[in-house]
């Protein structure tokens, strides 16, 4: 029964002859009702429990472990986020929410009330405004001054900043600061609708480099897109990177995230072509691309992580045209095997969090033509 049932699976999604079903991933849902873009996962409570924060239809949610009570902490119409970011933004000890806007730009933290977080609403105040096109946000430390630090990207080709991308330094006070002190890493280098960014030291020199995609397509009229590339930080983080530009020309180029992925003690990159076909990983320090996966058709986000704990790193993805959710596991050397956690489900962004808190990494995905939040 077990053999019939994965030829029937094959038959109906060709796309998958060379993924199979491993394990047992069980789906918890936490809200449906409209496309989300952006989840996040953190004890905000303050209970020792994981909880979420989702955007959809211009309501920002809170939604409490482990009945996902829904708490709304934002109500704006403006507020459309297409990605977001949660970390301490102004250093009282607990998380806040960051919220990225894609035209027009704008980024958005709401600050966690202290005494009870599931009051509503959080106050929301302006991080950035002046950058066009934000796909991604990713906190990293930029400068090394043991303080997190936000990136985004300006994809389009037009405002103050286009085709450009930037690091946004956390002001002392964030409560009072108008704007976030912006510095620009990628200055009118990074044309063809850039999406999301990847944060590590690829050269080894002691510094935070960027990674950066750009999907390119019909939509791209300068058509410069279809890439994946590198900054390298100079001595000063706050002037302009250098460029790397990685091999081979890629249709629908989105995510893209260093990691040793074969364990020789060099950053590798892993990246996938969330509008376009497939994932892929490069090896440092040649960046010789090899392949992960050949089918997946939109793998519109990508998390890095030990998924079978058997101490080398795997990578899950979840594609919207081919309504998969699948990870990736590494064999320790790079070459890597598919397997489907979902085959009916669709995302725009993915995490990977210990959501039960039972020391294993669940996938928390964001589901955009799905409309709905599940973890698995």
């Amino acid at each position: 029964m077990k053999q019939i049932f994965l030829i029937t699976i094959t038959l109906i999604f060709p796309f998958s002859s060379t993924a199979e079903i491993k394990g047992h991933w069980k789906k918890h849902l936490v809200w449906e009702g409209l496309r989300c873009n952006v989840a996040v996962a953190e004890d905000f409570t303050g209970d020792g429990k994981i909880d979420i924060i989702s955007s959809a239809g211009g309501k920002t949610r809170l939604h409490v472990a482990p009945t996902w009570k829904e708490v709304v902490i934002g109500d704006d119409k403006s507020h459309t986020f297409i990605h977001g970011e949660t970390f301490d933004v102004d250093g009282d000890g607990d998380a806040d929410f960051i919220g990225a806007r894609y035209k027009p730009g704008l980024i958005v933290w709401f600050e966690q009330p202290n005494k009870n977080p599931t009051r509503s609403p959080w106050k929301a105040r302006i991080a950035e405004d002046e950058i066009i096109g934000i796909h991604g946000v990713l906190k990293a430390d930029v400068n090394g001054d043991g303080k997190l630090d936000l990136l985004a990207n300006s994809g389009q080709p037009k405002g103050k900043f286009p085709n450009s991308a930037a690091w946004l330094e956390v002001p002392r006070n964030p409560r009072e600061a108008n704007r976030w002190t912006r510095h620009i890493f990628a200055k009118e280098d990074a044309p063809g609708l850039s999406h999301y960014l990847g944060a590590g030291d690829l050269n080894g020199d002691g510094r935070i480099d960027i990674t950066l995609a750009a999907k390119g397509g019909p939509a791209d009229k300068s058509g410069q897109g279809e890439w994946f590339a590198w900054w390298e930080a100079g001595k000063d983080p706050t002037q302009p990177f250098k460029k790397h530009l990685l091999p081979g020309k890629h249709p629908g180029a989105t995510n893209i995230l260093p990691a040793d992925v074969n364990g020789d003690g060099k950053l590798d990159i892993v990246a996938s072509r969330g509008h376009g076909v497939g994932l892929i990983w490069y090896e440092n320090p040649k960046w010789t691309i090899h392949e992960i996966n050949t089918d997946l058709q939109s793998p519109h986000c990508l998390q890095i992580g030990d998924i079978d704990q058997d101490g080398d790193l795997d990578a899950v993805t979840c594609a919207y045209l081919s309504r998969k959710a699948a990870w990736f596991e590494n064999d320790g050397n790079g070459k890597f095997t598919t397997h489907i956690i979902n085959a009916d489900q669709c995302a725009y962004d993915i995490r990977l969090v210990d959501m039960d808190k039972d020391g294993d990494l669940d996938a928390l995905i964001a589901g955009q033509q799905s409309k709905n939040v599940v973890w698995y």
